[in-house]
């Protein structure tokens, strides 16, 4: 367990190498956190920590907006601006959650490109053969694991697209056309949303699963 001075450490040197991150200059914020015992399996495995997260909190977020605008359309009296409100707060909450979703994926896949070419350009120094072939079986290993994993990121993170498409038309129509016949012709969309929000979701509890698996393999070795 790393004490409180290495936390502060890296807490230090990350927000020292906040710039770097969003300038190319990876390989120096990686460096720099090596040199602190901090090497890249470990920020792999926080930011794939980070990203199961993100797609948790997703995944309550857009079955919350589906709820929100389940009651909208089932408007049966009250203030309906409210309402509108509501649910536009909804969607922007959603399009936020799956803008952060994406970027964490997205460091995810830049940590894993880095460690596994790493990995791979240290087995040509290695002096014993058995080593060497223990470590590239490992390599392989944990890469056709790593590729199943962001893979099923990547098939959930594609569905959030449709379904934030739709939640956007229907506050869009809402906001101009505030009344009950308006909320009553949406109807007709609530079982298409549903179905995709379910689509959604179980695509994201798969990739949570598939995060969670690969954490628990990367904590064995």
């Amino acid at each position: 367990m790393k004490t409180l001075s290495s936390r502060l450490i890296l807490m230090f040197v990350n927000l020292c190498l906040f710039s770097f991150l969003f300038t190319g200059c990876q390989s120096v914020y990686y460096n720099a956190m090596e040199k602190v015992g901090y090497h890249k399996r470990d920020i792999l495995t926080d930011r794939i920590t980070d990203a199961r997260d993100s797609q948790e909190e997703a995944k309550e977020q857009f079955k919350s907006a589906l709820e929100r605008f389940s009651s909208v359309i089932h408007f049966d009296g009250g203030n309906l601006q409210e309402k509108y409100d509501t649910l536009n707060h909804e969607f922007k909450d959603c399009e936020a959650r799956a803008e952060e979703v994406s970027d964490r994926i997205s460091s995810v896949e830049d940590v894993s490109g880095a460690l596994f070419e790493e990995w791979e350009d240290e087995l040509s120094q290695y002096n014993s053969a058995s080593l060497r072939r223990s470590s590239e079986q490992k390599l392989n290993k944990t890469r056709r694991q790593y590729n199943k994993l962001i893979k099923a990121m990547k098939r959930a993170e594609k569905k959030i697209a449709p379904v934030l498409s739709t939640f956007r038309d229907q506050v869009l129509y809402l906001k101009h056309n505030l009344n009950a016949q308006a909320v009553s012709s949406l109807r007709n969309e609530l079982s298409m949303i549903e179905a995709d929000v379910s689509v959604l979701v179980r695509e994201m509890e798969s990739s949570i699963q598939e995060a969670d698996t690969f954490i628990n393999a990367m904590a064995r070795q």
